[in-house]
């Protein structure tokens, strides 16, 4: 299982958050290079212009991730509100490999107490929870929810 974004995945979340929200910073031109503390805050406006040179990348750790995604965010439509909800799960999929599911979705629960969701938006299945979690992040930045 993946402990950090890879490159590609350091790249797009370079373009799209800001370089604060990164814990790490990669040094190297392969997954299998040095992660050291960043030094963002300070030179974050900096940073972003040369990101790649020397191969230097911002890095998010599983944790930081999940700290960037929203417990809930509500959609104000024009006759209603939804209130969408945050779902991580994990299944099996064979004996030796579980797969993960982010998802956002409304709540109904029934009379029985049973929790539903609903208008689900979600990531599929994925091997890694940092894939799934890169995946929901970025769509929820291009749908403006975060």
């Amino acid at each position: 299982m993946k402990s950090y974004t890879d490159i590609e995945q350091s790249k797009k979340l370079a373009e799209i958050l800001p370089l604060e929200s990164a814990d790490y910073t990669r040094l190297g031109k392969n997954d299998d290079n040095v992660l050291t503390r960043p030094y963002f805050e300070s030179r974050s406006s900096e940073l972003k212009g040369w990101i790649g040179e020397d191969n230097i990348f911002p890095c998010w750790s599983l944790a930081a991730l999940m700290n960037l995604l929203p417990s809930e965010f509500t959609e104000v439509g024009k006759f209603s509100t939804t209130t969408y909800k945050i779902a991580i799960r994990k299944y099996k999929f064979t004996d030796d490999v579980d797969v993960y599911q982010i998802a956002y979705g409304s709540i109904k629960i029934d009379v029985d107490g049973q929790t539903s969701y609903k208008d689900m938006i979600n990531t599929g299945e994925k091997e890694d929870l940092i894939d799934a979690a890169f995946q929901m992040i970025c769509w929820l930045k291009e749908n403006k929810k975060i």
